[in-house]
């Protein structure tokens, strides 16, 4: 990382793999003792890295590459015929790009978890979890909040970076989930990582076999990390929905 100061990193234990039932996962964690900020992040994703709250990790399983980052490159991005209707039909949306998570936001997130990921393993009346995982104590984050009229509808957790943006989580109403939310967020992202001149919007790891990830491979071009570096591809989309 051209860095004066090593980076150490911890193994953790193995558990269930959060994407493909019946596989174990595991990760390698930036030692919390590692002085982070928004340039030495954004370096941290380039290799592959993701946060969860205020920890950096990237898998470290077993005889399994199957996550693999991806990133969208903003000026090269063209929206197809879809995603393009989706903003076309959400155009009655207002967003604020806000700087704190509050309790519309809280409980957005709970209907979110009850309605989309009850058997999740999350709990969505954890107020002190939902804070430790979508918040940074060493970085920028902004909640980018969807609103029809004063009624709130999604959630973007944004990481702003010196040169990219990086697509945390999503959470919206599933009474809303026909409107393509976070499809949507992912668009309004690129346009405004275009707009500033930032290079790319970070997708975080897609999986060919999952469902969850499905979205991922449709936005095109998408750049995933290989042993050569960053390479454009294409992958072919699973079966799936929307963001969530």
């Amino acid at each position: 990382m051209n860095d004066s100061q090593p980076i150490r990193l911890y193994l953790s234990a193995e558990h269930a793999c959060g994407y493909l039932s019946g596989l174990a996962a595991r990760s390698a964690f930036v030692d919390p003792e590692w002085t982070l900020n928004a340039p030495r992040y954004q370096r941290l994703l380039e290799m592959g890295f993701r946060r969860s709250g205020g920890h950096v990790y990237r898998p470290h399983c077993r005889d399994c590459l199957r996550c693999v980052p991806v990133r969208i490159p903003v000026a090269d991005f063209r929206p197809s015929r879809s995603q393009r209707r989706c903003l076309q039909d959400n155009g009655d949306l207002r967003l604020s790009l806000d700087t704190e998570l509050r309790d519309e936001h809280f409980a957005l997130y709970r209907r979110y978890l009850l309605g989309r990921h009850a058997d999740g393993g999350m709990d969505p009346h954890d107020r002190l979890a939902f804070h430790n995982f979508l918040e940074c104590p060493w970085m920028p984050v902004r909640f980018w909040s969807f609103r029809e009229h004063n009624r709130l509808l999604c959630v973007a957790v944004v990481d702003h970076l010196p040169l990219a943006l990086s697509a945390v989580y999503t959470f919206f109403d599933p009474q809303a989930a026909a409107r393509g939310l976070g499809t949507l967020a992912i668009l309004k992202q690129i346009e405004y990582a275009r707009e500033r001149g930032l290079s790319h919007v970070y997708l975080g790891y897609w999986v060919s076999e999952s469902r969850k990830m499905a979205y991922k491979s449709r936005f095109r071009p998408l750049e995933t990390l290989t042993a050569q570096g960053w390479l454009p591809q294409h992958p072919q989309p699973a079966p799936g929905g929307d963001p969530g």
